[in-house]
This record gives C-alpha cells, sequence and structure tokens, in this order.
C-alpha cells in the first residue's frame, strides 16, 4: 500500500479517538463474534460514518495516482515516433544558425545554407532583418528567422505545404498561413528597394553602357520577355489559364538589365494571354505610355532624338519605347538581319534571367500555392532573386522553358503614333548600326 496513504489513515486514527474516545473504532478479537458488519454504521456517533467516508476516498485517490504515473509521457513517444521532426525543430534550428555556423569556414557554411535555403548566410540574415519587424508585428508564436527559414526552404526545393508539415511537426494550413505572409511582406515591403526602373543617371549610363559593349545598340537600358507558371489544376476552370505548352499557368512579365536583374515584374494575366496583351495591362506600359517614366539620356542617331528603349521579340509590339525585330525568321535585309542579331543578343540577358529564376527558386516550376496567391509567390522570388544577384551567389543549374513561339504582335489604333515614331527610330538605329560595323 502507498506509504502516502498509510499515513493519512493513521492520522484520521488518531483524529477519531480525540474525538470520540468512548467509542472504538476497531473492535477486540473477543467481541468481533457477536458484532456484524453493519453495526459501525449504525453507531449513534457519527465519526465512524466520517471516517470511512473519507477513507474510501483516500483510497481511491491513491489508486488513481499510481495509474496515471505508470503511463509513459506523451511527448517523448510521439518524438520517437517522428525522428525527423526533431531535425526541423526551432532548437535545431537554433543550434545550426548560432553554435554550428561559426564553426564552419564561411564557404561551406554558406554552401549548407545554400544547399537548405537557395541563399547564403549572409543574404539569408538580410532577409531576416529587413522582414523582423514586419513579421514581429503579426504577433506569430515561432521566431522570424525560423519561419523566414521554413518558408525560403519551401521556395527553394518546391515542397508542398503538406510535406514541410510533416518535417517541422506543424498543421499544413499555419504552413501556408506562414508561407502566405512572408511572400506578402517579400513582395510588398521589400519589392521597392530591389526591384526599381533605372531612372537615376549614373545607374542610367551604367546599365546602356554595358548593353552597347554587349550588342553594339546605344541607349538600350533593358529586355522584356514573359514565361508561364505552371499552376494546380484544381485552382482554376477553362482554357484561359493553358498556356502555349499545353499546362494551366499564370504570365509572369519581366523586365532585366545587363546584370539579369528585373527592374520591373508583372503578373497580371493567366497562361492563356498573349505577350502584348499582358504588357497593355502592366504598370509599366501606362507609365512608359503617359510619359510619367522620364529617361534622363537622350542621344542623337541620325538626326533623331533616341531616348532610352527596351527590346522584345516579335511577340511584342513594335513602340517609341519598345524595339522588336524586323523578322522573327532572318528573311530581311543584310542590315536588317544585322540588327536583329543584335537585338536578340541583348534580349537574351531576360531570357537568361528567368531561367537562373527558376532554376534558384524550383517552386516556380510547378507552383503548389492557391491561385490567389500565386502573384505573391512569383514577384516575391524575383525580390530574392536579385538579392542574389545583388550578392553575386553562385548562379545554379539554368531551368531552360521550351522554344519560343506565337505570331507578332498587331499594332492598336492608340498605339499608331508611338508605332510610327518607333520605327523611324528603329530605321535609324539599323543604318546607324549597319554603317558603324562594315566600316571596320
Amino acid at each position: 500500500m502507498d506509504e502516502s496513504f498509510m499515513l493519512m489513515l493513521s492520522n484520521l486514527l488518531h483524529l477519531h479517538n480525540s474525538l470520540d474516545p468512548s467509542t472504538p473504532l476497531l473492535s477486540s478479537p473477543s467481541s468481533s463474534s457477536g458484532s456484524s458488519p453493519s453495526s459501525l454504521l449504525s453507531s449513534s456517533s457519527p465519526t465512524p460514518l466520517l471516517f470511512f467516508t473519507l477513507a474510501s476516498l483516500l483510497s481511491y485517490l491513491a489508486s488513481q495516482k499510481k495509474t496515471t504515473s505508470t503511463k509513459p509521457p506523451t511527448s517523448t513517444s510521439t518524438t520517437a515516433a517522428n525522428p525527423e521532426s526533431s531535425s526541423f525543430s526551432v532548437s535545431a534550428f537554433r543550434a545550426l544558425s548560432t553554435e554550428h555556423i561559426w564553426s564552419l569556414e564561411a564557404p561551406l557554411r554558406d554552401a549548407q545554407w545554400r544547399t537548405l535555403y537557395g541563399l547564403s548566410y549572409p543574404v539569408f540574415t538580410t532577409v531576416v532583418e529587413k522582414l523582423k519587424p514586419h513579421i514581429t508585428a503579426s504577433n506569430l508564436s515561432l521566431p522570424s528567422d525560423y519561419a523566414v527559414s521554413m518558408v525560403l526552404s519551401r521556395l527553394a526545393h518546391g515542397f508542398s505545404a503538406k510535406t514541410l508539415a510533416s518535417r517541422y511537426s506543424l498543421e499544413p494550413y499555419l504552413i501556408s498561413k506562414i508561407t502566405n505572409m512572408v511572400t506578402r511582406l517579400l513582395a510588398t515591403k521589400l519589392y521597392p528597394e530591389f526591384i526599381k526602373i533605372p531612372v537615376s543617371r549614373r545607374r542610367l549610363i551604367e546599365t546602356t553602357q554595358a548593353f552597347e559593349e554587349l550588342t553594339s545598340l546605344p541607349n538600350m537600358c533593358g529586355a522584356i520577355d514573359g514565361s508561364p507558371i505552371k499552376v494546380k489544376c484544381g485552382d482554376i476552370g477553362g482554357n484561359v489559364y493553358e498556356c502555349r505548352y499545353g499546362y494551366p499557368s499564370v504570365l509572369l512579365q519581366v523586365v532585366a538589365d545587363h546584370k539579369k536583374m528585373f527592374w520591373d515584374v508583372c503578373v497580371k494575366a493567366p497562361g492563356g494571354s498573349d505577350d502584348a496583351s499582358h504588357l497593355r495591362e502592366s504598370l509599366l506600359y501606362n507609365r512608359l505610355v503617359s510619359g510619367d517614366v522620364v529617361w534622363d539620356k537622350v542621344i542623337n542617331v541620325r538626326g533623331h532624338h533616341v531616348r532610352p528603349y527596351i527590346v522584345g521579340d516579335w511577340c511584342y509590339p513594335l513602340l517609341s519605347f519598345l524595339m522588336t525585330p524586323f523578322s522573327p525568321n532572318g528573311s530581311g535585309t543584310p542590315a536588317q538581319n544585322l540588327f536583329d542579331g543584335m537585338l536578340m543578343k541583348g534580349r537574351s540577358v531576360v531570357v537568361d534571367a528567368i531561367a537562373l529564376l527558376k532554376g534558384r527558386w524550383k517552386i516556380l516550376q510547378d507552383l503548389n500555392v492557391g491561385l490567389n496567391h500565386a502573384p505573391q509567390t512569383i514577384v516575391a522570388c524575383c525580390v530574392l532573386h536579385n538579392l542574389c544577384q545583388i550578392a553575386r551567389e553562385p548562379e545554379p543549374e539554368a531551368w531552360k522553358d521550351p522554344d519560343e513561339g506565337g505570331v507578332p504582335a498587331r499594332v492598336l489604333e492608340n498605339e499608331k503614333s508611338f508605332h510610327y515614331f518607333g520605327d523611324s527610330l528603329r530605321q535609324a538605329l539599323t543604318d546607324d548600326l549597319h554603317q558603324r560595323l562594315s566600316s571596320r
């Protein structure tokens, strides 16, 4: 019998004798033969009945305590059943990001973090520092750096919410909630800082000079292209989202500079849209048409005032601020074919930038978030791409989209004045290029 129970029984006997010393609680052996088991309960004194009531209650409690103490701890058995989750716990992450991180040489440390989160440790800490005030304000119960690491691992490896939930011992809905919060912050709070139109004179000169060294075409400041991002079939209906490659998608439009950094990103169209329609829906197009973007670098080419312009393929309309090839198949004059070749050389930077984007953030190869959160997730990856390019992170294996197709874009009625001016600028650039390269 439990020692604590014996002690309580002894105290009760002492209490009984002090309350009713005239009535023995336990009969002597000689008198026990003439008494019935109910003789104590029929006593005129209430003390025996009180004693047995309390004794029964204490006996029950003692037996329950013994049963409970024999049960194994629930948390221990749960941890043993899922040993993988302990590798992704807060304590495991804290050990990796504090004690362990400083025991490694910088190259090994950064290689390990790129494997886990898609970027080096210094870039990771930069992201955390910039997002921490906003995450803290959201009252998230997890540490900010832990939440960011969770989302980065999902973006870098393309994990689903269900896969991460099993790894981190969290509910899938909570993984989705954290992903949506972090990607929204990247797409809104960090976008203005890391994705900017090159309007400053210093940056404009640097960009146009780099493109001229690459293409021999003056005042080129960017290259534009679109790319479909595959989405989950269950989120959509109809074929408006089916892209030219045959799978459901949303359309990403980016403009990149010579460093393969994006200075404009737009995700506003379903995959079934064409590049020209998506361009016309973008804020960039409206700003360029309205003259809201002022580029303070005008050069004279054969009597034409040439402002900075971007280049694209034949799927875009020829406009004063957007140069496109004469022909998609090289059927122009020698001067036109030379211009087309140089223009497409400049356009190659945006193709390479998109390939790096999808290679580094594998979630964009098959987006496994809800359609409502697809745009912010894509833009968030573009912000992270620029951060990696600024930090000169090693370029991962590029993801190659299928070869381009499509028909030349038609010019809308309200674009005709921009088209006529763009046509004269293109011809001046072509003649100037042909003359300069032919005289060498």
